[in-house]
């Protein structure tokens, strides 16, 4: 996989108006009520395949989402935080829909152009895993899912990557059925 496209995996989101895809899952057993506190879970997010500026950006932003909920950072922790990203391809090929008038077999006049046009989009994934410490099951995962824009300007990407975890974070603690 191309490095620059590691680093762009989560922080280079397209544009504030673009769509966050949330999902949720978790332990059902789980008393959300007994957890207070957080740290993050070193190994898990060393091993994310994003820039060190991103990764920043995102252990910031989702310090600040767990803080807002009522959590606080511990040397011991009730939750430990980890991430994971990825990244998804998707090349679409479509007809531009010219027109070609003329006479007979021969000879063709052309007015505008025919022939497919090839977009490649890419597609970041951010997963938010929340460990019990004790036990050290997963006890729940918020996934946020967006496009990637490559040329988003520094303060726009920072802007994404808190709406985005915020986004995924509203998902947090699951809400009683």
């Amino acid at each position: 996989m191309n490095a620059k496209l590691l680093i762009l995996a989560i922080g280079i989101f397209t544009t504030s108006c673009s769509t966050v895809r949330v999902a949720a899952d978790y332990e059902t057993t789980a008393s959300f009520d007994h957890y207070k506190t957080f740290a993050f879970y070193k190994p898990g997010v060393d091993q994310a395949k994003i820039s060190d500026l991103d990764k920043r950006r995102i252990l910031h932003a989702i310090d600040q989402g767990l803080q807002e909920k009522g959590l606080s950072k511990s040397k011991n922790p009730d939750l430990l935080v980890s991430i994971f990203t990825k990244e998804n391809k998707e090349v679409t090929v479509g007809n531009n829909g010219g027109m070609m008038m003329g006479w007979g077999w021969s000879p063709w006049w052309t007015f505008g152009q025919m022939g497919n046009i090839v977009t490649t989009t890419t597609e970041g994934s951010l997963y938010i895993d929340l460990v019990d410490a004790k036990t050290n099951h997963l006890i729940w995962q918020g996934l946020g899912e967006a496009r990637l824009n490559p040329t988003e300007d520094v303060t726009k990407k920072e802007e994404r990557i808190r709406h985005i975890v915020h986004e995924i974070l509203r998902q947090f603690p699951p809400q009683s059925e």
